[in-house]
Formats: C-alpha cells, sequence, structure tokens
C-alpha cells in the first residue's frame, strides 16, 4: 500500500523528530524474518526506549538530510529496519542482541552524531555500557567512599577502646 503526499509528509516529519533527539541510529537488515521475530525486536526496542520502524528509505532519506546523520543515507539500500536512539548504546545494543540470536536479521551500519560506524563499529558500541549502567557504577563508587572512611574511623575507635 502506498502513501499518499500528506502521508509521505507527515512520516518525514515523524522520523526528523526523533532524528532531533536521537544520538545514534541503527540500519539492519530484515530480509526473510517472521512477524513472531519482528514482534519480540519491537517489545525488546520499547523496553529500552529505542524508536524502531520499517521505513521507506526515500522517506529517512529525506528525514536525514542537512543533519549530523546525513552520511547514513547512501547506507539505505534493501528492506531495513531503523532503530533511533537519545542514548547512544541502547539502539545499538538492542538491534546487536537481537542479530545474536537471528541469523536473518543482518545489521547494516549505524552512526553517532557526525560519524558514521561500520558492522563492528555498531558492535563495539553495543558492547559499551549504557548510561544508566555507567550512572550505578558511578554511585556505588561515590557511596564506597564514606563506606570506607566510616570503616576507617571505626577501626581507629575499636582501637583506641582496645588499648
Amino acid at each position: 500500500m502506498s502513501l499518499n503526499l500528506t502521508e509521505k509528509k507527515a512520516v518525514v516529519a515523524e522520523v526528523s523528530a526523533q532524528i532531533a533527539q536521537a544520538q545514534a541510529i541503527v540500519l539492519a537488515e530484515y530480509r526473510g524474518m517472521g512477524v513472531a521475530n519482528m514482534t519480540v525486536l519491537r517489545a525488546d526496542a520499547r523496553k529500552s526506549g529505542v524508536y524502531l520502524r520499517v521505513l521507506k528509505n526515500t522517506l529517512v532519506r529525506r528525514a536525514v538530510e542537512g543533519t549530523p546523520f546525513a552520511a547514513l543515507a547512501d547506507q539505505m539500500v534493501g528492506p531495513l529496519v531503523f532503530g533511533i536512539s537519545a542514548d547512544p548504546v541502547s539502539a545499538a545494543k538492542v538491534l546487536n542482541n537481537f542479530a545474536k540470536t537471528n541469523d536473518k536479521f543482518v545489521i547494516k551500519a549505524g552512526a553517532v552524531p557526525n560519524q558514521l560506524m561500520d558492522v563492528a563499529g555498531v558492535q563495539a558500541l553495543a558492547s559499551t555500557l549504557s548510561r544508566e549502567e555507567l550512572l550505578a557504577k558511578f554511585a556505588r563508587t561515590l557511596n564506597e567512599v564514606p563506606t570506607k572512611f566510616a570503616r576507617a574511623i571505626a577501626a581507629v575507635r575499636d582501637a583506641k577502646e582496645a588499648a
């Protein structure tokens, strides 16, 4: 079913709004995938806050035109699913994890603002920690400092009491 001009403009506007807030875009080919598998992928993407859609390449090319993701336009060939996320790691993580278990799902390219990535780059990005994981580690590290200090004070107090 083809879209009329107003529907195409609406799709371009919706994708442009997502791209304006995006920190990463990942493209993957889904040729030969079943509906059940795509439903699982969509659910994973929704949980991770990733905007995931199958779109016409020409419409996405128009949406990325003039943005930091414009270099991706040359990679848009074939049936693609687009993962767009405000977190630089989420889209890469969701699509890469799904590609590991589904051999028909192939990651083609990705981009962070002003930098195009190949498949290896997307996989490397997927292996890094997400923003939430980094914040959790940072918070844990910050909590260890006062805890260690309190233990040291308690040890000194106990040593003085014993003496």
